[in-house]
């Protein structure tokens, strides 16, 4: 006979598995219909990406050629950013400079430090060199599609749009195990559930793995300076911009996050970071994401209840997630690999553990760096 309190916990987990399975298909669907956005259509704005640099990670070089050779119909600057100039990115950002000499870029080499941020300070010392009215913060581990420049700085052209950012797909660097599961964890989990967030208006979202915005806007906020103290310049960034009134916009299209992960300790350093980053920002969200993982519940359910009970629940979120797991491959011109959805339990229990470690206060690793983040969102070194 089942005590009381395990049919309890079996019942709970049955039913998260349940809600997890139908927002897994709600996802599915709001990805597709991100999918089919097309971007819009303004006249080409002067621009001047801003693209700070830190080490030289496994495919740099091309990340900063694909920059490069953006196609726009109007002047594009791009300003690579280091502290010091022994930073080991130098010399792929020359040989990138080198592979494209027709593109108007430049080296800056700035060791002014704004705040604990080390990435927003780069962004001051950037902006300050920037030539033209529309700024474009761009990561360096991102590998931008030859449109990108355009989609994401089209909606500047309506004033009442204030920042321009965009979501992202996975792509490990390497053939390593530690990578694809990084990069899995963006397709499978964070691209389809952010699509739902931000076709439920829940998101609010700010990636800041691209943000586009006027000059004016910027100074209006009181420049990158503002941003120097905290840890989610993103998040802070876009409701900056919202509190003037302005819009926000997602631009439809995605660039590669190009995920290097050389062991599991990387791997959970850097996504504990973001986790405990959005328990800070949103704890009621954060919680709410635990709906997020049907696999590990329906999993928890099937241990803990009768089988009778505990394999349906189990099998509705095996579908569930595959049949997301296969639309995202689809969506995303990915072929048909078993071996690639046989990584799916894994992931999910990954994701799972991590999201279960976010819940509680701690450090984060960044740029190799211990950070202590405060309830307002400030950091301070540990």
């Amino acid at each position: 006979m089942v005590e009381p309190l395990i049919l309890v916990l079996g019942l709970l987990a049955a039913l998260l598995a349940l809600a997890g399975s139908v927002t897994a298909l709600l996802a599915a669907r709001a990805a597709w219909r991100f999918g089919r956005q097309l971007p819009r259509q303004a006249p080409a704005l002067p621009v001047s990406i801003l693209k700070p640099l830190h080490g030289a990670e496994p495919g740099l070089r091309e990340n900063l050629a694909a920059t490069l050779a953006q196609v726009h119909a109007a002047p594009v600057e791009v300003l690579f950013g280091m502290a010091q100039a022994a930073d080991t990115a130098g010399p792929a950002a020359t040989a990138a400079m080198a592979d494209r000499p027709d593109a108007v870029a430049r080296l800056l080499v700035n060791d002014r430090q704004h705040g604990p941020n080390r990435k927003v300070s780069q962004l001051v010392n950037l902006a300050a060199e920037a030539r033209h009215g529309v700024l474009v913060v761009a990561d360096a581990d991102m590998r931008m599609p030859p449109g990108w420049l355009t989609a994401v700085t089209a909606s500047l052209a309506d004033p009442a749009v204030g920042l321009v950012t965009c979501l992202y797909r996975g792509e490990p660097a390497d053939a390593g195990l530690w990578s694809r599961l990084a990069a899995l964890g963006i397709d499978w989990q964070f691209l389809p559930n952010a699509c739902l967030g931000e076709a439920m208006g829940r998101a609010n979202g700010c990636y800041g793995a691209t943000m586009a915005l006027r000059a004016e806007t910027l100074a209006r906020l009181g420049g990158f300076e503002t941003l120097a103290g905290v840890l989610a310049d993103d998040h802070a960034l876009g409701a900056a911009v919202r509190r003037l009134g302005l819009r926000v916009e997602v631009a439809p299209v995605l660039p590669e996050h190009r995920m290097a992960e050389p062991g599991l300790a990387s791997l959970l350093r850097h996504e504990l970071r973001w986790a405990r980053t959005l328990r800070l920002l949103d704890p009621a969200g954060y919680a709410g994401m635990g709906v997020t993982y049907p696999l590990v519940t329906g999993l928890l359910a099937a241990a803990l209840l009768p089988w009778s009970w505990g394999l349906p629940p189990l099998l509705l979120a095996l579908a569930a997630r595959l049949t997301l797991a296969l639309a995202m491959d689809r969506l995303l011109g990915r072929p048909w690999r078993f071996g690639r959805i046989l990584l799916l339990p894994l992931r999910d229990v990954l994701s799972f553990a991590i999201w279960g470690a976010g819940l509680a206060r701690g450090t984060v690793t960044w740029r190799g760096r211990r950070y202590r983040m405060r309830p307002d969102g400030s950091m301070v070194e540990a």
